[in-house]
């Protein structure tokens, strides 16, 4: 028998200043769906209170701290420190992808740089992220759906303002979707459920159903309305956008 198919070894790296500790949890669940985290550093300056959030919860997590000092206002050694990292261990050849954790453009020359490697890069960032920074990474998560969905745990509150995702209207998702579709339906305009997700990711870096408030892409094409949903003997599911006088509005 063939061997199996090895794990993707991932490298995490989190910029600290631009992520939130209350997505630890959530963040290294996401990138178990995608392999496995075989390094984990967070850059920072913890000599301070104001990252005492990420302190709290890096020993939980297996997440090495790396100390980078704010000598100078203005000037942030933790991304310097962030990208010369990164460059090395890509250098290493030992990864077969590296998530970059931050809402911070600057790291968007890091992302192409490495894919340029054929390396994956998936980003994880807060919605403000620029746009930039997300269509550089293969596909990119943002924060906000990985919050926990009960209340912060008790912290000052200086510590994390950062609120919830905002869902947009499943309606929203509905041309998109019917790109993806239309790319990849047969003659009668069916397309396998499975793989117009795969090209929704190709389309946009950041589409994810959760941002529509949906669990699942079948929960959110049933919701965004416009399509036909069938499932073949075999338990596939198929998808179709309505004809034009059929459409939901």
């Amino acid at each position: 028998m063939p061997p199996e198919p090895r794990t993707p070894r991932l490298a995490v790296l989190i910029d600290a200043d631009n992520a939130s500790p209350r997505i630890a949890q959530g963040l290294f669940e996401e990138i178990a769906k995608i392999g496995e985290a075989s390094v984990r550093r967070i850059y920072g300056d913890f000599s301070g209170t104001r990252l005492k959030g990420w302190a709290d919860v890096l020993s939980m997590h297996a997440i090495m701290p790396h100390q980078n000092f704010a000598y100078t206002s203005g000037k942030n050694a933790s991304d310097i420190a962030l990208v010369i990292d990164a460059m090395d261990l890509l250098h290493s050849g030992r990864f077969d992808g590296f998530c970059l954790v931050s809402s911070d453009s600057d790291f968007t020359r890091l992302a192409a740089r490495i894919r340029e490697h054929g390396v994956n890069v998936y980003g994880f960032g807060e919605q403000k992220t620029p746009e930039s920074f997300r269509q550089a990474c293969r596909r990119f998560v943002y924060t906000e759906n990985l919050l926990p969905e009960a209340g912060a745990p008790d912290r000052p509150a200086q510590a994390d303002t950062r609120s919830a995702v905002t869902s947009k209207s499943p309606a929203a998702a509905r041309n998109l979707i019917r790109k993806a579709v239309a790319q990849l339906g047969d003659e009668d305009g069916w397309a396998p459920l499975g793989r117009v997700g795969q090209q929704l990711a190709a389309l946009a870096s950041d589409f994810d159903p959760r941002t529509y408030g949906q669990a699942k892409l079948g929960d959110l094409v049933g919701k965004a309305g416009g399509f036909e949903l069938r499932r073949n003997d075999t338990g596939g599911v198929y998808i179709r956008s309505k004809p034009a006088g059929r459409s939901a509005g």
